[in-house]
């Protein structure tokens, strides 16, 4: 009916232009409503390009709050002084949230109402009910919009497990978030205050924060597919960190593209790799003569084209890695061999080959997810009583999944798919393992990190780990 629609557009129209900005103790905010999203609540501080998104509105809108100007005096106080003081600060934006939620309602109802009464107006007459009944449709459904505006608007539910996010080109930007503000409470309540101090001492030094303790990381990453734009994002989010790299570095593994690609090696502070699909022996080599730790089922590949040991070391992490099998061929003149899937044969061969390393590795790195599939089933009913890390790719996907002492890690596609990609919107994405090794290897949490190379937005979502009670996560 023109009249309930005409409500509708009214009220949508009040959502996705009415603003209000409140002071508050520590400095300026701006509030909006977005329609036409998942359901969440964001708070943005545009002064350090930091976000946090919680999904914790039910309605299809997210619910913004950006910090507009802070109170820098205010902040650092807050900052200094531990979580006991954000209880005011949180009552403070709870307060301002909800007057902005009133004052909205209103707006709202001004809005359907004036525009569903002209649609009376202007249909009134001829077969058409009398006015008084248009006009009372127009009422009735201006109420229902609001009603179930005031419903499902609120944030409800808990506010955690947040999903970080940043504007610009700056991967690291979204993880730096992650490590400064997660922290490992066990109540809401500590949850949010946790997130508000991270979010003060950002501000306060948003270039002179510690990493999470002094926890060591590896970055996670793969299927780069000859994306050179990838590289620089890379090698910024790997700085300081080992990078162990799942398969897929080019898209045919020939001479040409070894050549376009050898500035990877130098990204983070040692270079682990082994193949893809469509990497090749000849690729393997090259990077072996260039320095990275190429790892094989015979063992790491050395420069001179031999076999090294087949557990090496790096970052305090005992690793093996298994050649895809599926990898092109220089004798065959690198033939594409398509997309072809692991045979039984294959995974029991992988399987074979993987169970007389447990319990002296920390990490197997494999390209392909269902080549270790059949391996990564049986290990979890074995039940671990050490923790054991399967690094994949292939899939482009990230995800992570935790169970039976098992951490599946696929970090996604560095390189978006690759350059031919680009027009399906792929994201770049990657992921960081934060572990301990002392007394043993101990995973802690992982990061998955994404950005969209469209708009420059990466985002990135923390998943605490413990292998030994079911988990799973992705972006």
């Amino acid at each position: 009916m023109p009249i309930v629609l005409a409500a509708l557009v009214g009220s949508t129209l009040a959502l996705a232009t009415y603003r209000h900005e409140r002071d508050l103790s520590f400095g300026r905010i701006r509030m909006s409503v977005d329609p036409g999203h998942r359901g969440a609540l964001d708070i943005y501080v545009p002064v350090v390009d930091w976000g946090a998104r919680f999904p914790a509105v039910r309605m299809p809108v997210r619910v913004r709050v950006d910090v507009r100007s802070v109170n820098r005096a205010s902040i650092d106080r807050l900052a200094s002084d531990g979580l006991g003081r954000f209880s005011g600060v949180r009552a403070e934006a709870r307060s301002a949230l909800e007057s902005f939620i009133v004052q909205l309602l209103f707006v709202e109802l001004t809005a359907a109402l004036a525009l569903s009464g002209l649609v009376a107006l202007a249909v009134r007459g001829g077969r058409a009910p009398p006015l008084r009944t248009l006009l009372g449709v127009a009422a009735a459904a201006s109420l229902a919009c609001v009603f179930l505006t005031a419903l499902l608007l609120p944030p409800r539910g808990p506010i955690d497990r947040p999903e970080y996010y940043a504007h610009g080109a700056d991967i690291p930007v979204a993880l730096r978030a992650v490590e400064r503000a997660t922290t490992a409470s066990q109540t809401i309540s500590e949850e949010l205050n946790a997130q508000l101090a991270g979010l003060a001492r950002l501000i306060v030094a948003p270039n002179d924060r510690p990493a999470t303790g002094a926890l060591p990381r590896v970055t996670i990453a793969s299927d780069l597919h000859n994306n050179l734009l990838a590289i620089p994002a890379l090698e910024r989010a790997a700085a300081g960190t080992p990078v162990l790299f799942v398969g897929d570095l080019t898209s045919n593994g020939t001479p040409i593209e070894a050549q376009i690609t050898r500035r990877i090696v130098r990204a983070g502070t040692r270079f682990v790799y082994v193949s893809g699909n469509h990497d090749s022996d000849f690729l393997a080599h090259r990077l072996a003569r260039q320095g990275a730790l190429v790892l094989t089922q015979r063992g790491r590949l050395l420069p001179s084209g031999r076999y090294g040991p087949l557990v090496v070391t790096v970052g305090g992490l005992r690793l093996v890695g298994y050649s895809d099998p599926f990898e092109r061929r220089s004798r065959q003149d690198f033939k594409d061999r398509g997309e072809p899937q692991p045979t039984l044969a294959e995974q029991q061969a992988f399987a074979a080959w993987l169970r007389p390393l447990v319990g002296r590795i920390d990490a197997v790195l494999v390209h392909e997810p269902k080549l270790a599939q059949l391996a990564v089933q049986e290990l979890r009913q074995l039940d671990l009583a050490r923790p054991l890390a399967v690094i994949v790719g292939h899939t482009h996907r990230a995800l992570v999944e935790a169970s039976g002492g098992v951490v599946e890690f696929n970090g996604g596609t560095i390189g978006g798919g690759g350059t031919g990609n680009f027009e399906k919107d792929q994201p770049i994405s990657l992921g960081v393992l934060t572990y301990g090794v002392s007394p043993r290897f101990d995973p802690i949490a992982a990061d998955l990190v994404q950005l969209d190379p469209r708009t420059g937005l990466a985002k990135a979502e923390r998943q605490p780990l413990d292998p030994f009670a079911p988990t799973a996560a992705s972006p």
